[in-house]
């Protein structure tokens, strides 16, 4: 009764209230999940169609492509790879309407370089919706009760609201201390819940709850943000006895591919049409390696096509699909990842990657980091200068971190540098743990 409550009631008035459209967008995505292969190729190619068509006509980036090709997919192969300098770099000209009628969302990600991205309401709602959408797929359900961990901590009248309707633990993901875990393990050891957040966070969640014995079954974990690696899974599924579902996606608005009843992932293809290319931006086989290039399809305020997100990849060949599987969208075989390390400190708090990715996402006069830790006394920080740099900003930052940490003993010192090398990926590996403490 209480998720009708929320999907006839609640969540019409607040698309009602902001000009939004979500409910609509949901009930679109629960659709396309009943399509078969066909369809589902039929309905990617028109979304593309749709989508490069109109770049060209409200874009300055795009403006001057010619289609060439007899389908969409062919039309796309005349567009540039876009880099996440571009979108630093070309903002205005990758924008299709005015900045004064969009979302700003900002995002360092892991590969520590920031950039932003711009949504109109119909882009967020699509967005939000499809995330509701594969949640949905592992049982979640409107107002069902959730922890979710994350690095929005001043949530604000309208976010504890939600927080309230939605019957969601807020956890702030910046830094773990076993003090609070244990508080919040406590809440939901009674309770039938559903974890959500960076698998890194779901990790340290499952080792703090090892430790003191909890005897917890969740209804399911669902891992977002970062990669979730084979020792996270097991101390997870160890630990909450619960089905893990693994989602791929970025904060540019890409919601990329999801696990549920395979080890495969379904690619979200009406969404995004995902290229695997190899260094000189060709084409591999499926069942290869290669670069992750993705196009997002339901963007249009700021197209983002061919964009290099800097990951390696493999899709499945379609030889190799099971035959029997719940969706017929096409299948990604596996994402290759760095291990996103996480930070210790000398006064027992454990950092995940986001703990730094959202304090520099906010500090634009920096323009790449790179966290290296040889010590649980403190780490080393590397920098490349952005505009407008000053050595106040340096200061800046590490008070912002130190009240993080909460540790006046733990160091941090900084050296700026011309350029942080990237990893094999061509990402830049934003936390470099060399304390051998991993298992």
């Amino acid at each position: 009764m209480y998720t009708i409550f929320l999907e006839k009631i609640i969540l019409p008035i607040g698309d009602w209230l902001n000009g939004g459209s979500f409910v609509k967008k949901l009930k679109y995505w629960r659709q396309i999940d009943l399509l078969d292969e066909e369809d589902l190729e039929i309905l990617q190619a028109d979304n593309l169609k749709l989508l490069l068509k109109h770049a060209i006509d409200k874009t300055k980036f795009y403006q001057n492509i010619e289609f060439k090709g007899n389908s969409p997919n062919e039309w796309l192969q005349n567009f540039p790879i876009l880099s996440k300098n571009d979108l630093r770099e070309r903002t205005d000209q990758l924008l299709a309407t005015s900045k004064k009628e969009l979302t700003k969302i900002s995002s360092s990600g892991s590969s520590g370089i920031s950039s932003s991205v711009y949504m109109d309401k119909n882009d967020l709602a699509s967005l939000r919706a499809g995330l509701v959408h594969w949640w949905e797929w592992s049982g979640y359900k409107m107002g069902c009760k959730v922890v979710q961990t994350g690095i929005s901590p001043n949530r604000g009248l309208l976010k504890n609201i939600k927080d309230f309707l939605f019957q969601t633990i807020y956890v702030n993901a910046f830094s773990h201390d076993e003090a609070q875990i244990i508080s919040v393990l406590n809440k939901i050891k009674q309770k039938n819940y559903i974890l959500i957040g960076y698998a890194s966070s779901l990790n340290v969640f499952a080792e703090v709850a090892l430790k003191h014995n909890f005897k917890i079954r969740l209804k399911a974990c669902i891992s977002l943000g970062d990669k979730l690696f084979d020792h996270y899974r097991k101390n997870i599924s160890n630990t909450f006895h619960c089905t893990i579902q693994d989602t791929y996606g970025s904060a540019e608005g890409f919601l990329i591919s999801s696990q549920l009843d395979l080890d495969y992932s379904y690619i979200l293809s009406p969404q995004v049409y995902v290229e695997i290319l190899d260094d000189d931006n060709n084409a591999v086989p499926d069942g290869e390696l290669g670069h992750v290039v993705v196009t997002r399809l339901d963007g249009f305020a700021m197209p983002l096509i061919r964009y290099k997100i800097g990951d390696l990849a493999i899709k499945l060949p379609k030889e190799k699909y099971p035959k029997n599987r719940k969706f017929q969208y096409p299948l990604l075989q596996k994402v290759i990842g760095r291990d996103t390390d996480i930070v210790k400190t000398n006064n027992g708090k454990t950092l995940v990657v986001h703990s730094f990715t959202g304090i520099f996402e906010y500090i634009p006069e920096i323009k790449q980091f790179k966290i290296i830790q040889n010590s649980i006394e403190g780490i080393e920080i590397l920098i490349v200068k952005g505009e407008d740099f000053s050595d106040g900003v340096v200061e800046e930052t590490r008070k912002k971190i130190s009240v993080l940490i909460g540790s006046e003993d733990f160091s941090i010192n900084f050296e700026i540098v011309q350029k942080i090398e990237p990893t094999k990926s061509g990402k830049p590996q934003i936390i470099e743990s060399n304390l051998n403490e991993k298992k």
